[in-house]
């Protein structure tokens, strides 16, 4: 009778144990699922923070930049007349630079108003040839002796007028750093397209620095192009980077570009009347 007690004992306290384990098995499980949905949460709120906190310093940028344009403009356009005044009387090598002195500032002007602007989504994206913005591109950028070579025939989805402005940005930029008889080359990658000079490059310890605001090795430039280039791109939600080469020049690469259609070869030569690549001067 005691044995049978015994028994019957140690088969509770066998239970027991069994069930304080899988009790413990299923509150472990439980916490640990609503440790993954708090930490998901909490990734959640610090995205979305950021992007409250970037959107903040973009329209304060912005409304900086707008006053800085209507403050500068007024003084700026005075300036210019008096030069053409002064010029009617008594022309000066001195008139000139300060002609091209206010032309600077106009131009850092308009790049900061751009640097303001560029940074915001782009919300309505459209179909773009990329061969024929290319072409256009190149058009609007005074090229000196450079030439280019393309062989892209995607069609992506884009904001026309902003890609644009990475397109020609990165061309003066090319043409600015690496010479006027600069070759540079627009190709495609698995999921986006590169732009390649076979200039001198840009030092390992400068690549991280390239997008910022004012960072420039040209007396020329306004040192904003890059990161204009670097705002567009990722208002469309894609990414850049700059590495070496094939060339040992810069190479610009812009990933996460969603394809929408593709042209054919002959659709290629019915559009330039010549084989792709192309190479234009």
């Amino acid at each position: 009778m005691r044995s049978i007690q015994v028994e019957r004992l140690l088969h509770l306290i066998g239970t027991v144990r069994w069930s304080i384990s899988i009790g413990a098995g299923i509150g472990l499980g439980i916490g640990l699922l609503e440790a993954r949905a708090i930490n998901r949460q909490l990734a959640t709120d610090r995205v979305r923070l950021r992007q409250a906190e970037l959107q903040r310093e973009r329209d304060r940028l912005d409304e900086f930049a707008s006053v800085v344009s209507h403050d500068l403009r007024n003084p700026l356009n005075v300036a210019a007349g008096r030069i053409q005044l002064a010029r009617e009387t008594h022309d000066s090598d001195h008139l000139k630079i300060a002609e091209q002195s206010l032309d600077r500032i106009e131009t850092l002007i308009d790049d900061l108003l751009t640097l303001a602007r560029e940074g915001k989504a782009v919300t309505d994206p459209e179909p773009v040839d990329l061969e024929s913005l290319v072409r256009e591109c190149w058009r609007n950028v005074e090229v000196k002796r450079a030439t280019y070579v393309t062989a892209v025939g995607s069609v992506i989805e884009a904001d026309e007028s902003r890609l644009r402005q990475v397109f020609e940005n990165l061309f003066r930029n090319a043409i600015e750093h690496a010479g006027a008889d600069v070759t540079v080359t627009v190709g495609e990658l698995d999921d986006g397209f590169y732009v390649e000079d076979d200039g001198p490059g840009i030092p390992d310890a400068d690549r991280g620095d390239v997008f910022d605001a004012s960072y420039s090795t040209s007396g020329s430039g306004s040192g904003f192009g890059l990161s204009i280039v670097k705002q567009i791109v990722e208002a469309h939600g894609w990414e850049i980077r700059v590495i070496e080469g094939d060339e040992g020049g810069a190479r610009f690469e812009i990933t996460g570009v969603e394809r929408v259609g593709e042209k054919t070869p002959s659709d290629l030569a019915e559009t330039t009347n010549e084989s792709a690549p192309n190479r234009c001067e």
